[in-house]
């Protein structure tokens, strides 16, 4: 098939023809390729520029290292609230994952351990660290676990992802110095480093008749949705500003 855009045809024998020569044929030759040229470039732009949409963006990891509260312990994993915040979290960003590496009897040490190992293979945006309470429970020195808590912040920040760290509180009968000072360290931690904070997991739980199991310590079924409410507005400001 004849090409429609030959120079033989449609622009040097109609000059010839007017009786343009020389430089005036030269320059009125040169303008149409030069334009023809400048049609194919633009085409060529729309064709082959590949398009940027929100879907090349990273999608949003969030990673759990938490207890037995974030395990679902008594209750059926897909009941737990972290399956609810997957749920949450994919209503919203389709693509997104949560990773639960959450372990019942997690202490700060243990969690400290996993961290790292967990950062290189999830690659997370956020980290939520739901641990304490075990080293509480257990007694364990005020400062250690807080130590623990802060290097785990640390490992997070340098991985380029953005903690969100979640308070707890233990029983009084661990006596008012104790237990004042194991809920302050959340508080300290969160302002020392200005990172999120939800204060404490159960603060619409712990005392709502039927939301605690038998041994008062986990939460039931009916609750893990109060828990979800509890850790979602603060951890979708991160989610906006990471996506």
């Amino acid at each position: 098939m004849k090409n429609q855009y030959s120079l033989r045809d449609t622009d040097v024998i109609p000059c010839q023809r007017r009786g343009l020569t020389g430089p005036a044929l030269y320059l009125l030759t040169r303008r149409t390729v030069g334009h023809f040229t400048w049609c194919i470039a633009i085409l060529c732009s729309v064709v082959f520029t590949p398009t940027v949409s929100s879907a090349a963006e990273p999608h949003p990891v969030v990673l759990i290292l938490g207890d037995s509260i974030s395990a679902a312990y008594g209750i059926n994993r897909e009941d737990g609230w972290v399956a609810l915040l997957e749920t949450r979290l994919r209503s919203a960003h389709p693509q997104g994952r949560v990773i639960n590496a959450s372990i019942s009897g997690e202490t700060t040490g243990g969690g400290l351990a996993r961290l790292p190992r967990a950062l290189a293979e999830h690659a997370p945006h956020v980290v939520i660290l739901e641990l304490g309470g075990n080293d509480g429970l257990r007694g364990y020195p005020i400062k250690r676990m807080q130590a623990n808590l802060q290097q785990m912040i640390d490992l997070t920040l340098a991985a380029k992802a953005k903690p969100l760290l979640v308070g707890m509180q233990i029983p009084p009968n661990y006596g008012a110095r104790y237990t004042a000072a194991f809920s302050g360290a959340y508080s300290a931690l969160a302002k020392t480093n200005d990172i999120a904070l939800v204060r404490f997991l159960l603060q619409d739980v712990a005392l709502k008749k039927g939301w605690m199991q038998s041994d008062g310590i986990h939460p039931t079924r009916e609750a893990q949705p109060a828990m979800l409410d509890a850790v979602w507005p603060v951890l979708a400001p991160l989610l906006a500003r990471g996506d």
